[in-house]
């Protein structure tokens, strides 16, 4: 019994092993984090996923987190934390076309969508509340968080110029000391833009300090 019970554990071990070795070479581990409040589109949709899914699939019930799978598979899902430029040194404005600021690569592209019926978080103008970011793997930088600007329209895809020209928030080397349903997080204090109303995207840029890499984010909100 006991030898059974040792070459089954000694499998499982295997398993686990073939799948992380599966997920590298997928270039998982080079994902690092994303927003989880207020959630990205991938993160909302991702959770929306396992919600509907059975067996540990996805299967979103929202009609824009459907769509998305349908245009674009699973992979951005799976890969939620992932949403990134490898070699993006700071040039954000200069390497993302307007039309592509939520999902700057082919990967993540259906999550430019202009639609109205992404998941939002509902939120109160100048509250003050805490931005969390899951950590999958932690590097010093920068974060600085946008908001559209009044008159917005979300039938359109997002442009740079649909967003303030400064961030209200901006952090460096935010604590790790938060925990999610999905590991350790990134947490913070801030302050939300006041006089805002109805429907937003809260855009992130997280620019690593200790490489060019940088994470785009794109939150969709409502001010009430």
């Amino acid at each position: 019994m006991k030898t059974r019970r040792k070459v089954a554990l000694t499998g499982a071990t295997s398993a686990v092993a073939l799948l992380c070795s599966t997920m590298l070479n997928a270039g998982v581990a080079q994902a690092h984090g994303g927003m989880t409040y207020p959630p990205t589109r991938t993160y909302a949709c991702y959770v929306n996923g396992l919600e509907g899914g059975q067996g540990g699939d996805l299967a979103p019930t929202n009609p824009a987190c459907a769509e998305a799978i349908e245009r674009g598979g699973k992979t951005a899902l799976w890969n939620w934390f992932g949403n990134l430029i490898s070699d993006a040194g700071g040039r954000h404005r200069e390497i993302i076309p307007d039309g592509k600021l939520c999902g700057p690569t082919p990967t993540f592209d259906a999550y430019n969508m202009a639609r109205t019926d992404w998941p939002t978080t509902e939120l109160r103008p100048g509250a003050t509340v805490t931005l969390r970011y899951n950590a999958w793997a932690a590097h010093p930088g920068t974060w600085n968080q946008y908001i559209t600007k009044d008159g917005w329209n979300p039938s359109q895809p997002l442009r740079w110029s649909d967003l303030e020209p400064a961030p209200f928030n901006s952090v460096t080397n935010p604590p790790i000391n938060g925990s999610g349903p999905h590991g350790a997080e990134y947490t913070w204090s801030a302050q939300l833009p006041s006089g805002k109303s109805g429907r937003h995207i809260i855009y992130s840029i997280w620019q690593r300090s200790d490489s060019a890499e940088a994470f785009y984010n794109c939150s969709d909100v409502v001010f009430r």
